[in-house]
């Protein structure tokens, strides 16, 4: 079992930045791929990075170049790095861990505007 809490969402201006942080309770942090999603209204949930346990990245097209995941695994807590926040990036974030099944935060809402 893992339980998963996020961190750091609220309202930023076009073109700034925000820090989401996931926390991790459970003994697979370090051996799980732990990732970032995000569901946008009226759209389904997508994949927006994620992390292998050897730290190999993935990132989602319209994000590459703006953000950064990384992972700490001593303090079993994953980081998103948001830069250049653009107001479509706009949508709750969610943690997720994967180790044979996925585990779910319960989402963290960011809201790009003017």
């Amino acid at each position: 079992q893992v339980q998963l809490v996020e961190s750091g969402g609220g309202l930023v201006q076009p073109g700034g930045s925000l820090r989401l942080s996931c926390k991790a309770a459970g003994s697979i942090f370090r051996i799980s791929t732990m990732g970032w999603y995000r569901q946008a209204p009226g759209k389904e949930r997508e994949l927006v990075a994620a992390i292998t346990s050897g730290g190999s990245t993935n990132y989602a097209d319209s994000v590459k170049g703006r953000f950064t995941i990384s992972r700490f695994n001593a303090m079993n807590t994953v980081v998103l790095q948001m830069n250049s926040l653009k107001p479509e990036d706009t949508a709750v974030y969610y943690c997720n861990c994967y180790y044979g099944m996925d585990y779910w935060g319960e989402g963290t809402l960011v809201t790009v505007s003017s």
